[in-house]
């Protein structure tokens, strides 16, 4: 099973056609939607998943949630690099996913704050590493949804109540501008971080 870092942040099961399940692109995703579909409070849940091999892909249970893995669809994510996978995700809404690049970004600097005062823990400099990853890597899933002759995200993207509420609170977080302006400060931390505290060491 691949590792993985969940956020906390709520959100609610399904996508289009796919109520309370259906494929994931990775098991990255699969397990970052479980922590999703936990709702309020669930962060991390789907650490308690449970992950069983069949005939043609993983399928991840955490109690009534659960969601496929293809075995072919893992293989082209990690073949290629891929975080949350190829293509545009059928499980979490581009509202979402945005949310789970701020959280992953709160997480990365919060963290880096003590980091600063004892740079000494390898575990904590990969946790800090893999946030700001996961930030850039979220940010560019909710771009996929972008019309290549659109500036913003279309209001039908939107199928979770969660995604439909962050679009009404703040829809200029959805433009390509912005998301395009995250994804490069997300980057550029990321850069940042590891030339900071990544030679002096001889870290990964």
């Amino acid at each position: 099973m691949a590792d993985h870092e969940s956020p906390a942040d709520p959100g609610e099961q399904g996508g289009p056609g796919l109520p309370g399940g259906g494929l994931a692109r990775s098991l990255v995703e699969a397990y970052v939607y479980l922590d999703l579909a936990a709702g309020p409070g669930g962060g991390r849940a789907a650490e308690h998943a449970v992950l069983s091999e069949e005939e043609d892909g993983w399928r991840v249970t955490l109690d009534d949630a659960e969601v496929v893995v293809p075995y072919v669809a893992e293989a082209e994510a990690r073949r290629e690099d891929l975080t949350f996978g190829s293509g545009i995700s059928e499980l979490i809404d581009p509202g979402q996913w945005v949310l789970i690049a701020t959280t992953y970004a709160r997480r990365a600097l919060e963290a880096a704050l003590f980091f600063a005062a004892d740079p000494s823990s390898d575990e904590r400099y990969m946790g800090i590493v893999a946030d700001w990853r996961f930030a850039a890597d979220a940010v560019g899933e909710a771009l996929k949804f972008v019309p290549d002759d659109a500036d913003a995200l279309p209001e039908a993207w939107f199928w979770t109540e969660s995604g439909r509420e962050a679009h009404e609170r703040e829809p200029a977080r959805f433009t390509r501008v912005r998301m395009e302006s995250d994804l490069a400060y997300y980057r550029a931390a990321l850069d940042d971080f590891v030339r900071l505290h990544a030679g002096a060491d001889d870290r990964p």
